[in-house]
């Protein structure tokens, strides 16, 4: 049996981004059009500029990188994967890519991150972010209109 894959492995082994044509759905995740399915690599240049005291959502992220290769969209599935391989590598080796400031599109922080929701929190907390708790929804930041950075 082949040993599991580190999450470096997976960040550097991944592909490079390419752009796909989706010609017909009935998805409103995958509509027709030009999708851009990124890296890993391409999320965590995008997630180093972020700078202290702000957040990137996952929206900017993912718009960003639409433009960026001249795409319509970026897929939402894929960008969720990688950011979890980003984060996780980050966290092995200890490089400082600060992927607990990207976040939901409503603010809403992630359980599937390092840490979950309340190491999220406390790291944006730390740079003077403001997080709340949102009841059964786990944690969001405060006042996202004023945190929100835009690549």
């Amino acid at each position: 049996m082949p040993a599991r894959k580190s999450a470096i492995q997976k960040r550097d082994s991944a592909p490079p981004p390419r752009v796909e044509r989706i010609t017909s759905s009935k998805s409103k995740t995958f509509p027709e059009g030009n999708m851009l399915i990124a890296s890993p690599l391409e999320l965590q240049a995008v997630i180093r500029q972020v700078p202290p005291g702000s957040v990137l959502t996952l929206d900017a992220l993912r718009d960003h990188l639409a433009r960026k290769w001249h795409a319509d969209y970026t897929c939402p599935l894929t960008t969720g994967i990688f950011l979890r391989v980003v984060a996780e590598a980050a966290d092995e080796e200890g490089n400082g890519v600060p992927y607990w400031r990207v976040v939901r599109s409503d603010g809403r922080l992630s359980m599937r991150l390092p840490g979950g929701e309340a190491g999220q929190a406390e790291k944006l907390r730390d740079e003077g972010v403001r997080c709340v708790a949102a009841g059964k929804s786990g944690w969001r930041v405060a006042d996202l209109s004023t945190v929100a950075w835009q690549p």
